[in-house]
């Protein structure tokens, strides 16, 4: 429906999103090293390693012999690194380093990742609450991100976000417009009992944690629900 690209919300308390991009980078590597066959390849049970399966989740045992070295609970974290493709990977870095700066911004380096990997475990408990007989494998950081998006509409719903409408129309909107969009769209879905691969009760659990942790990460002196920041400065043209 709409991909945003960028966003008019300069960083207060920080002067590097040193941990927005880290993750950005460490999904990008994990996706190429273990994933992509460029450098080494990786077998289905390898997959099935890091992904979590709710029926898996929920009887602590593997239905697949020979695929977890360690408890199905830590796939709750393993999850959020892989990728089902470049467009799902791509599409999360985008929305991640559009509305990751000013979260971390907002709460500081490290409760900002702290935070993150917290919406991203939500994430996937609630896609196990909901289907807990399921045997399809959850990755993405999809479930982390939400909760990233949900925080930024608790704190800058007035923010204005530039937006490609159907990959071609540009429009500059206010963040409360777009991210409520956004979540409407999961919702009608699961509704809907959309029948695609996507996990839709993981992108609301994440969102609606995030919406709920921000209050008790933020610094004491972001306000919930601010206002819109100043209008950019745009230097004059030079004359001659």
């Amino acid at each position: 429906m709409f991909i945003p690209f960028s966003d008019h919300n300069p960083l207060k308390h920080i002067a590097f999103q040193r941990v927005t991009v880290s993750l950005i980078v460490i999904n990008t590597l994990v996706y190429l090293i273990l994933q992509s066959g460029y450098f080494m390849v990786s077998g289905q049970q390898a997959f099935l390693a890091f992904a979590l399966i709710p029926s898996e989740l929920v009887t602590g045992t593997s239905l697949y012999p020979v695929t977890s070295p360690w408890p199905e609970e830590l796939t709750l974290f393993t999850y959020m690194f892989f990728h089902g493709g470049w467009l799902h990977l791509i599409s999360n870095i985008i929305f991640l380093w559009v509305f990751g700066d000013n979260i971390e911004d907002a709460m500081g380096h490290g409760r900002f990742l702290i935070f993150y990997l917290l919406c991203g475990i939500a994430a996937g408990l609630v896609y196990t609450y909901a289907s807990p007989g399921s045997n399809a494998p959850l990755i993405g950081a999809s479930g982390a991100i939400a909760g990233v998006t949900g925080a930024y509409l608790m704190l800058y719903p007035r923010a204005k976000v530039w937006v490609l409408v159907f990959m071609r129309i540009p429009l500059r909107l206010p963040a409360l417009w777009i991210l409520a969009a956004w979540f409407g769209l999961q919702v009608f879905n699961v509704a809907a009992k959309d029948a695609s691969n996507i996990a839709w009760w993981a992108h609301i659990g994440g969102f609606v944690t995030g919406a709920l942790l921000v209050i008790g990460f933020k610094r004491p002196s972001v306000p919930l629900f601010g206002p819109a920041p100043p209008p950019q400065k745009i230097s004059p043209r030079p004359t001659g």
